[in-house]
């Protein structure tokens, strides 16, 4: 899929120092500004050979879109700046590697023919795809396929199609919005699709997945959390990588966003040079906590084409898990899984802690790794008689 670049015949300004403060906290400014071409990153980073090369084919590949409040986190002169290399092309991702695919996660078998926004894999929950746009896009994005369209758009008939198939589909009791980014989409438009989601008896909870504290935190404003309010219970997953992101701003979002009652989570996806190191993890989840966001998931990278050389060995996972037991509070530690190639759902994976399992008693270390036993119960009846309502 061809995604090209905007052009740009004359300089843009999209320095904070160089704009009016209401225009930089104006997340609509932050959108229409973002950075797209070499000229403009210029003005933040002096790029490398890599760099600019990875912009060259980047056309080719995957639309380059950066906010400017998210380009000043970046390191001007160091190319393994951690904000810097989630988001500038390098040369690598024209690389396709074994193991690789364009869809990694096979939700496109998973998509009816009927509703092309959803995606079905687990019996009761599905995937809403609200629109094709994010307020910045990732280098190691796995689903590069759809999001970067020029518009970002989703047809109201897509949409209506999505919503049709959860309302005949009473299985379903939790629905994810996602995309893209949700919270891109006006106040309007999200709480319209909110509102007939909630209007359905059988669905539950409603969960956002969402990079906006992280990248554009001006766009969690007082109307936009007024609306999320009213559609209790919701739930929102954000993205922070790396505690570089974690900004006055992303704590005054998330701030708003707990105020209202909606509880936060973080999946964070581990990256090569960005996050593969403990320290850096056990920090990143410290802030998260103190800005009252879980750390829910940490993601082994999905092996999509042109990411090779941003994922990183299982083991190096392994070992963050085996570093945080112990040394940061249970809030703190996040479920450790691989994303099936192909559709099969998240694994769990982490260090084992079972040493030996016998009729009697089981064999365990701790994470001092001491040894322990612990005796099984004599009655093995696990039954529960009273009965559900």
């Amino acid at each position: 899929m061809l995604l090209p670049l905007a052009t740009r015949k004359s300089r843009r300004v999209l320095r904070r120092a160089d704009v009016t403060p209401a225009e930089w906290s104006d997340w609509r400014w932050q959108l229409r500004h973002r950075l797209e071409t070499v000229e403009e990153l210029s003005q933040f980073v002096e790029l490398t050979d890599d760099e600019r090369r990875g912009m060259q084919l980047a056309p080719a590949l995957f639309r380059v879109g950066i906010t400017p409040y998210y380009a000043e986190l970046m390191d001007r002169a160091h190319p393994r700046c951690p904000v810097r290399l989630q988001v500038v092309p390098t040369a690598a991702e024209a690389e396709v590697a074994p193991g690789e695919y364009v869809d990694p996660l096979g939700e496109d078998a998973l998509t009816p023919e009927d509703a092309p926004c959803i995606v079905h894999r687990y019996p009761d929950r599905v995937l809403f795809l609200a629109l094709d746009r994010c307020a910045i896009y990732c280098r190691h994005c796995n689903r590069r396929r759809l999001v970067g369209q020029e518009s970002g758009i989703v047809a109201r008939a897509e949409l209506e199609a999505g919503l049709d198939y959860i309302r005949r589909t009473p299985a379903i009791k939790d629905v994810l919005v996602s995309g893209g980014d949700p919270l891109t989409l006006s106040t309007e438009k999200l709480a319209w699709l909110l509102g007939e989601l909630r209007a359905i008896e059988h669905v539950d909870i409603l969960r956002i997945g969402t990079r906006v504290p992280v990248c554009l935190p001006m766009r969690v404003d007082d109307e936009l959390c007024a609306a999320l309010k009213r559609f209790h219970p919701l739930y929102i997953n954000t993205h922070f990588n790396h505690p570089k992101e974690i900004t006055d701003e992303a704590r005054a979002a998330c701030a708003k966003l707990a105020d209202a009652g909606i509880p936060l989570g973080n999946q964070t996806v581990l990256l090569r040079r960005v996050n593969s190191d403990a320290r850096v993890i056990e920090k990143l989840n410290r802030e998260l906590l103190k800005m009252r966001v879980k750390p829910y998931y940490l993601f082994q990278g999905d092996p999509v084409t042109g990411t090779d050389h941003l994922r990183t060995p299982v083991g190096a996972g392994i070992e963050i898990m085996e570093h945080l037991r112990g040394r940061i509070t249970g809030l703190g530690i996040p479920h450790l899984v691989i994303d099936a190639p192909g559709g099969g759902g998240k694994i769990p994976i982490g260090p084992n802690y079972v040493l030996g399992a016998g009729a009697s008693e089981w064999t365990l270390r701790t994470w001092r790794n001491q040894t322990v036993k612990y005796v099984e119960p004599a009655e093995r009846d696990c039954a529960c008689d009273y009965p559900l309502e």
